[in-house]
């Protein structure tokens, strides 16, 4: 899995590739920065982004499946959030007006930090709380009843995708480890300077 989610840098090296499906804006951010997260990206834009990957590298990339973006987000944790009970401004970048447990107050940044800003958890990933909340693969269901138990993508037809993580313009309740955000609009809206994703890669694996 990527250690960040994808940066405008790396977002506008994939999409001067050829298309695959769907035309990419180079620049589709709100918050401009090449180390900040790509947002203002649907969930048929992620996905182009990893076919034209795969492609150019011969290696298998795509999004994560909701099981995989949640063990690697908690790092071998059970608690809300990779850092323990309660979260704080000083950890990740969400709505600092809100607060989780006890937690503290504090700022509110009002629009995404660059990658790799707050402290990583166990497994080394960055920003899996806060900033932009993060596409999956799988089609939205309500609840885990017959969900894979391998971690496998839930694949069933349907134009609604769960998003994680939170993001930088939510409280902090929308960034637990735990947390699924419901997309009313669909996997073709973009949802603002909210959305963006990280990919992972399948070991040894090529096309």
């Amino acid at each position: 899995m990527g250690k960040y989610p994808i940066t405008q840098a790396q977002w506008k090296a994939v999409a001067s590739l050829p298309k695959i499906e769907r035309d990419l804006s180079l620049n589709p951010s709100n918050f401009s920065g090449n180390n900040r997260p790509v947002e203002k990206v649907s969930w048929y834009d992620a996905v182009e982004f990893c076919q034209r990957l795969s492609k150019a590298t011969g290696r298998d990339y795509r999004l994560p499946s909701e099981a995989q973006w949640e063990y690697a987000c908690r790092g071998g944790t059970t608690t809300p959030f990779y850092f323990g009970e309660t979260i704080t401004p000083d950890l990740a970048n969400y709505d600092g007006n809100y607060i989780y447990a006890q937690g503290p107050k504090g700022i509110y940044r009002q629009e995404t930090t660059p990658v790799g800003k707050f402290p990583p958890n166990a497994f080394g990933l960055y920003d899996m709380h806060g900033n932009v909340q993060e596409w999956c693969a799988d089609a939205w269901h309500n609840n885990y009843k017959d969900a894979p138990t391998d971690g496998s993508v839930w694949i069933e037809n349907g134009n609604h995708s769960p998003l994680r993580g939170g993001s930088w313009d939510l409280s902090p309740s929308y960034c637990r480890s735990a947390s699924r955000i419901y997309y009313s609009f669909g996997r073709d809206r973009d949802h603002g300077s909210s959305n963006g994703f990280r990919v992972v890669c399948g070991a040894g694996r090529t096309l």
